[in-house]
């Protein structure tokens, strides 16, 4: 089981044994919400600043103890874990987000496309120590279901290799993992979910076992090639405009012939005939 160590005012505080079951793969899902609430008001980009702040300032103040493989809050001079984290910038709704990422191991198999799926374990708090879900079997996630700092931020590691033992049962080695923090506008915005606040930036420890690249309508085309525009997002891309999104549609161009019989390019002209209505 994970275990995130922090520090909550000024005392230490160590969480074993997470037990929140009622809440067990559910938090991270999407709500396919602009994160706005009900609130016409609410300045996404204002907000994206004062997450990217608090996220700054905790990375600046915490550290990874590598004896429990947990987040402490630094007080002996421990390095920051603002010195090892890496930077993603991700733009959504025409605001750029910064993902921060540590990989403790990268992994040695393949990295996840956006929408993939992927075998994971997991644990995930707010800033303010508060562990809200975690998951200690390996369980399958597609990255087009959860929140995008998971979609995004899973495509930092990479799988690990699976051993068959004796008895046909099986483990993994050398996964990816590490963890990822990200501001509220990529997870759930200015919606409370359960015991998250709105405008939480998160923070989640992840173990990446396996990769299953994705074909969600099973459509010959890999869901990760339906991202037209290729902004890491297959759910904003309507080749044929019916407001079925390429990834789910299964006659892209509209044309009556599914995509699945129009792979080639007839005519030469560089654009998939599942993508040409006049082809």
């Amino acid at each position: 089981m994970f275990l995130l160590t922090l520090k909550n005012n000024k005392k230490q505080m160590k969480i074993k044994n997470i037990l929140l079951i009622l809440l067990l793969s559910t938090v991270i899902f999407s709500c396919d919400t602009n994160g706005n609430g009900n609130d016409e008001n609410f300045d996404a980009a204002a907000q994206a600043i004062i997450d990217d702040e608090a996220l700054v300032e905790y990375l600046q103040t915490h550290y990874l103890k590598e004896e429990d493989d947990a987040i402490w809050t630094i007080e002996n001079g421990e390095e920051a874990l603002i010195n090892n984290v890496e930077e993603q910038e991700i733009v959504k709704d025409d605001i750029t987000y910064t993902l921060y990422y540590l990989n403790k191991n990268i992994g040695v198999g393949v990295s996840p496309k956006e929408s993939d799926s992927v075998l994971v374990t997991y644990a995930g708090m707010t800033l303010d120590s508060v562990v809200f879900d975690s998951r200690n079997s390996l369980t399958w996630f597609s990255l087009t279901s959860v929140v995008s700092g998971w979609s995004y931020g899973l495509t930092n590691f990479k799988g690990g290799t699976k051993v068959i033992e004796v008895d046909e049962s099986f483990v993994f080695e050398n996964s990816g993992d590490g963890y990822i923090f990200f501001p509220s506008g990529l997870g759930y915005g200015n919606v409370p979910q359960s015991i998250i606040p709105e405008n939480s930036p998160l923070i989640f420890k992840i173990e990446l076992n396996d990769v299953n690249p994705s074909d969600h309508d099973n459509d010959g085309v890999l869901s990760y090639l339906e991202d037209i525009n290729e902004d890491g997002n297959v759910k904003n891309d309507d080749s044929d405009e019916d407001s079925i999104p390429d990834y789910l549609d299964i006659d892209d161009d509209g044309d009556g012939i599914l995509t699945k019989d129009e792979l080639g390019d007839e005519n030469g002209d560089n654009i998939p005939d599942y993508l040409d209505p006049e082809n």
